[in-house]
């Protein structure tokens, strides 16, 4: 069930279940996962991208292992808030997902995600190398974060 606001993916969600968030690129997949209270991102793997039967398969097998109740996905938009050519990807890999899970899917703006990311990297001094291979799950911590912030601040707002 691909939701389209946050609002619609967190009213889908049962409560105390950890989400993921996901960072798509063309050849790797990044992949986070949400503590059981939705409070804390934390990067945790890599999918290198071989076909979507197989990227697929991996990425739930993961999910299932993690009790992961909900997928949000980076949605790539332009700086100016317009879609392109990937925002479409990204919008296929969710209709094609949806057909092999009945997890939640949700979408959260991943502008500038990778930029915070790679700064966050360099600040910890990480090597080149290893950049290279955390960057995406660790913009996906990024993307999922700005979301799990969204919604506790959206939890406030209905009990405040």
């Amino acid at each position: 069930m691909i939701l389209t606001t946050i609002e619609e993916f967190a009213a889908a969600l049962p409560p105390n279940r950890a989400i993921a968030g996901l960072d798509l690129g063309d050849k790797t997949i990044g992949v986070a996962v949400s503590d059981l209270r939705r409070i804390v991102a934390t990067p945790v793997e890599v999918i290198r991208r071989e076909k979507f039967t197989l990227d697929a398969a991996r990425l739930l097998e993961l999910l299932t292992a993690r009790g992961v109740s909900g997928i949000l996905l980076g949605l790539p938009l332009n700086m100016d808030g317009s879609s392109g050519p990937r925002v479409q990807a990204t919008q296929a890999f969710a209709r094609n997902l949806e057909k092999l899970t009945a997890l939640p899917i949700g979408f959260w703006d991943e502008r500038l995600s990778t930029v915070a990311a790679e700064r966050a990297l360099l600040e910890a001094d990480t090597s080149r190398k290893r950049r290279k291979e955390v960057i995406d799950q660790v913009a996906a911590g990024y993307i999922l974060q700005g979301a799990l912030d969204r919604m506790a601040h959206m939890g406030r707002e209905r009990n405040g």
